[in-house]
């Protein structure tokens, strides 16, 4: 795909996961997330941005996949049935923006091809990549959070059929997308920026989380397929509003250990209910 200078486009939001509080975070669930005060299930923030890949690609091509980067923060949360139009400006960098029906932007970030002007700024795992099973994940606590510190490792074994099914229950509203069609394409930016929460839930017990923000640099050519590993190092944890956060860098890996991606990611693992917030605090 050839960039050009500005690009959009629209998705409605819909949930990608069961409707139930026994889904692996349930904050995306209409029942745990009004214990929380929000009106409706938060659609995932992984999800959310993953829908920004086609007019990424229109503004940017799809060398973007390759050697890119990208920030985004979430401003609002998306509820499902939000209408979302997806807009890249021209500019150096470029600037993402996600905004819903009331003209409220729900996401907001910045892009550009290369390296990322932040990427010195993200730490690699110093110790080896080499998957194990955490057999019992403890509380993730700010007391207990093993800041400075590397999480075990963990592998993914990313089949080409898998690899559609993800495209299948998460883009559905796409008719295709050239870049991550048939045999050995190249894995959706989607699929990249959730091994940050997989990784953190391979070694912690997370009750339910909220998705802040990330930076994102792919550093290679990331294909369906094969087996990549995903290790990470804890940065630092923080409360805001009430809320618990933790902020963690992420380095991702093919089977023959060359890095394809790095991914600076943060989110809050413990979420206040509303007696627990400052007044007059919004939700996140």
């Amino acid at each position: 795909m050839q960039p050009n200078a500005n690009a959009l486009d629209s998705v409605r939001a819909f949930l990608d996961n069961e409707d139930s509080p026994d889904i692996r975070n349930p904050i995306h669930s209409t029942a745990v997330a009004h214990e929380f005060g929000f009106s409706g299930p938060l659609v995932g923030g992984v999800t959310v941005w993953s829908w920004c890949a086609p007019a990424i690609l229109q503004a940017l091509g799809d060398a973007w996949l390759d050697h890119g980067w990208c920030t985004f923060r979430f401003r609002r949360p998306t509820y499902p049935g939000d209408d979302l139009a997806i807009r890249v400006e021209a500019g150096s960098p470029r600037t993402l923006r996600m905004t819903n029906q009331a003209g409220v932007d729900c996401v907001v970030g910045e892009l550009g091809l290369g390296d990322a002007p932040w990427l010195d700024e993200l730490e690699r795992p110093t110790t080896p990549l080499t998957p194990a099973e955490v057999p019992t994940p403890p509380l993730l606590t700010r007391e207990s959070a093993p800041v400075g510190r590397d999480w075990t490792p963990v592998m993914d074994v990313l089949t080409d059929e898998d690899h559609a099914a993800y495209l299948h229950e998460s883009h559905p509203h796409r008719d295709g997308d050239d870049p991550f069609q048939g045999l050995g394409a190249r894995i959706h930016p989607g699929w990249t920026a959730g091994r940050a929460e997989r990784i953190m839930r391979h070694n912690q017990h997370v009750p339910s989380s909220i998705h802040v923000q990330s930076r994102l640099q792919f550093l290679a050519p990331a294909l369906a397929g094969g087996i990549m590993i995903t290790g990470a190092r804890v940065r630092r944890i923080f409360e805001r509003k009430g809320h618990h956060g933790v902020v963690f860098d992420v380095l991702i890996s093919d089977a023959e250990g060359a890095a394809v991606a790095q991914i600076e990611h943060t989110t809050i693992f413990r979420i206040a209910r509303p007696d627990e917030r400052p007044a007059g605090a919004s939700r996140a």
